[in-house]
C-alpha cells in the first residue's frame, strides 16, 4: 500500500467516523423529549393530545389518539382491524372507559390468528381466526390496560384500554 493510498484509507475512515457519531448524536436528540409525565393516568409523557403511553403504541400505525368512551356501559373492539402493514390492528388502538364498563373483543376473521392478551394477566383470549368470535372482559378496576396479540405484536398489534 502506497503513502498516498494510507492516507485516503485514513482520511476516509475518519470522515465516517465523526459523521456516524453526529448521525447518532441528531438521531439521540430526534427520539428523545417525552420523559415526563403529562398527568392523568396516561402512563407516561403525551405529544400533544396523544399520549405515550411510555412507547408501549409507538410504531401502531392506527393509533391518533385516545378515543373516549366514558359514560358507555358496553364497547366493542375490533381484532385484526387494518393496521402495521395488514389486518394486524385493534380498532381503537386506545380508549378511555369508566369503571365497569364492559368491552367485547370481535374477531374480523382477517390478518390469521389473533388473541387479546392483557401485559400484566389481568385477561387473556384464546387464539383463534374465527370471524365474529367474541371474547367480553368487564373492568371493574381503574388503571391503564396495555394488551397485545401474542403471534402478531412484534408487528404492532397492540393497544391501550384507560379506566377512570
Amino acid at each position: 500500500m502506497t503513502e498516498s493510498s494510507k492516507l485516503n484509507r485514513r482520511s476516509f475512515l475518519k470522515a465516517s467516523a465523526a459523521t456516524g457519531a453526529a448521525s447518532i448524536t441528531m438521531l439521540a436528540g430526534c427520539t428523545g423529549g417525552s420523559s415526563g409525565s403529562s398527568g392523568g393516568n396516561n402512563g407516561g409523557g403525551s405529544s400533544g393530545d396523544k399520549p405515550s403511553f411510555d412507547g408501549w403504541l409507538d410504531g401502531v400505525s392506527n393509533y391518533d389518539g385516545v378515543t373516549d368512551k366514558t359514560g358507555s356501559d358496553s364497547v366493542t373492539v375490533k381484532v385484526g382491524s387494518k393496521a402495521n402493514g395488514g389486518n394486524f390492528g385493534f380498532d381503537p388502538a386506545a380508549i378511555k372507559i369508566s369503571k365497569g364498563t364492559k368491552v367485547t373483543f370481535q374477531w374480523t376473521g382477517k390478518g390469521g390468528a389473533h388473541n387479546v392478551v392483557d401485559k400484566n394477566d389481568a385477561f387473556e383470549s384464546k387464539l383463534t381466526a374465527e370471524s365474529g368470535h367474541t371474547f367480553t372482559h368487564t373492568f371493574s378496576k381503574s388503571g391503564t390496560y396495555k394488551y397485545y396479540c401474542e403471534p402478531h405484536k412484534s408487528l404492532g398489534m397492540k393497544a391501550v384500554i384507560e379506566v377512570e
